[in-house]
């Protein structure tokens, strides 16, 4: 009994076990339940899936603010917001893997769900490596800002510019280094075919798993911004590990519905870039305004919540009155 109270960074450990807990019940709900056969998701399905996890991840957020208090209950709910929101850019970056590799909707599942599973880790490696290095060096909290502040602007000023999936260097080592076989193998990573030189049977990976290997690194890409981003919000490990999990977790849920109207959202990438210059700036500001300590966390959700919605609603609007436009 003592073990389920001991500290572990800086929370109870019962806590983490009642989040790994969960974790693992979705993830098995996942496996065991939606991932029987292979099919294609449709949307109405994509969406009731996705309202299912949101509610979740909010319940767990109403019991964080219960057993936390308030202020830990506004700081998740802020990095789960802005996690959603960024993981928008990440489904249309998966998609356009997707289609590079020729993937069909119907495995598509499969290897999102796996990649999920990869990124709990990865995410978990990255949230702990961060969380030491913030505790030992304070300071590193204005390097993340600064970071965040000129990402933000960037992304603002930046054009489109496509990106080229084929020529990833790891795509590429990965090609010279094992076979490949041209064409997928139903759900399978790997499976084993004729050698060209001896014609005995050896391992080769499918377009299936070079698919998962990309959008593995492309998760990684995306950490560097989102991870900095919730570390710039609170540095209680275990809100920014749940933060971060809760909206991943049902990122695959959500990927059938908005893969198919990604383009609606074309202007939201402006709004989250607001929305990093400002979690980049409460650092600054609140040294000045509040003398070192905290920015509200109230105004910080609010804000969030505000900019996120705005670019929602704009880019709606917006892509509507253009295909509007192109129709005439």
């Amino acid at each position: 009994m003592e073990f389920l109270f001991a500290d572990w960074l800086g929370t109870p450990a019962w806590f983490w076990l009642a989040f790994l807990a969960l974790v693992a019940a979705l993830t098995a709900f996942d496996l065991g339940i939606l991932n029987k056969e292979n099919r294609e998701m449709g949307i109405g399905e994509s969406l009731k899936l996705s309202l299912l996890y949101i509610s979740i991840a909010l319940a767990f957020g109403a019991w964080i603010w219960i057993e936390k208090g308030g202020e830990a209950g506004l700081q998740y709910y802020t990095g789960f917001f802005i996690e959603k929101a960024l993981s928008i850019d990440n489904i249309f970056v998966i998609s356009l893997i997707f289609a590079t590799f020729a993937i069909p909707p119907r495995y598509q599942y499969r290897a999102l769900l796996w990649g999920i599973v990869a990124v709990i880790v990865l995410r978990g490696v990255m949230i702990a490596g961060g969380a030491a290095l913030v505790t030992e060096y304070g300071w590193l909290l204005y390097i993340f800002a600064a970071f965040l502040i000129f990402t933000g602007v960037k992304m603002l000023f930046a054009g489109e510019k496509p990106m080229d999936v084929a020529g990833n260097p790891v795509v590429r080592w990965l090609s010279r280094r094992i076979p490949i076989t041209s064409d997928l193998h139903g759900e399978k990573f790997f499976v084993k075919v004729p050698d060209g030189k001896t014609g005995r049977l050896a391992l080769a990976a499918t377009p299936l798993f070079l698919a998962l290997v990309v959008i593995n690194l492309a998760d990684l890409v995306f950490a560097v911004d989102s991870v900095p981003a919730i570390f710039a919000i609170t540095t209680d490990t275990f809100i920014v590990y749940t933060s971060n999990i809760m909206a991943i977790l049902g990122l695959r849920a959500l990927y059938f519905a908005l893969a198919a109207m990604v383009h609606r959202f074309h202007y939201l990438k402006y709004a989250l870039a607001l929305v990093l210059v400002f979690i980049g700036s409460k650092i600054f500001v609140a040294d000045f305004l509040f003398g070192g300590g905290k920015f509200p966390p109230l105004i910080s959700l609010g804000v969030t919540v505000a900019l996120i919605a705005g670019g929602v609603i704009w880019s709606l609007v917006k892509t509507k009155a253009e295909e509007g436009s192109a129709a005439v």
